[in-house]
């Protein structure tokens, strides 16, 4: 059984040798989960690092002291561009002393946070891999049955066909639920 609608690139989905589902075995990992949680603390930490740096702009500090070190960066490092060339290096090295302090408040903010992320991860990976495992096994009785229904419909008379219909609309309402945490292809 191959399930096409599930695209998440986020956990590895391993397919064995003999090509079996790619869901044959739970493919949530604490790892996982632990880099996904470090992503949203770190993006969080660059949103908290902006706020901040532009709350000290109100004092000068962004335009004024950096300012003056990019410029003295400039002037030490391309002393030989022309004005204009040495004006746009100037707006870039600015720029980049404010990435590089977000990004740094943003690193300290993560690092910070690390124990929360820890123990979230080992909390969310057991719960999110105890949905896997209920519904890789869901899976694999919902192909027991369809197989069965398959084999008997081969042999059966037209009033048995009519049940096995009734009972494949049964089982096509009562479909095995996507966990909530895997993105679906549309």
């Amino acid at each position: 059984m191959k399930i096409s609608p599930v695209n998440n690139i986020l956990y590895s989905f391993k397919s064995s040798e003999n090509q079996q589902t790619v869901l044959d075995s739970n493919p949530i990992t604490k790892g996982g989960e632990r880099a996904l949680l470090a992503k949203g603390t770190f993006v969080a930490g660059l949103g908290l690092g902006a706020r901040l740096l532009f709350e000290l702009m109100d004092d000068g500090f962004v335009v004024d002291t950096l300012g003056k070190k990019a410029e003295k960066i400039n002037n030490k490092t391309n002393s030989h561009l022309s004005p204009t060339k040495k004006v746009i290096s100037g707006i870039g090295i600015w720029a980049g002393l404010i990435m590089m302090a977000i990004g740094g408040f943003a690193t300290i903010y993560t690092l910070l946070n690390t124990p929360k992320i820890i123990y979230k991860s080992k909390v969310n990976s057991f719960k999110k891999g105890k949905e896997m495992d209920v519904y890789i096994k869901g899976n694999e009785v919902e192909k027991e049955l369809y197989t069965q229904m398959n084999d008997k419909a081969k042999n059966a008379d037209e009033q048995e066909k009519s049940e096995l219909r009734r009972q494949y609309a049964q089982m096509q309402a009562a479909k095995n639920r996507v966990p909530d945490f895997i993105k679906l292809k549309h």
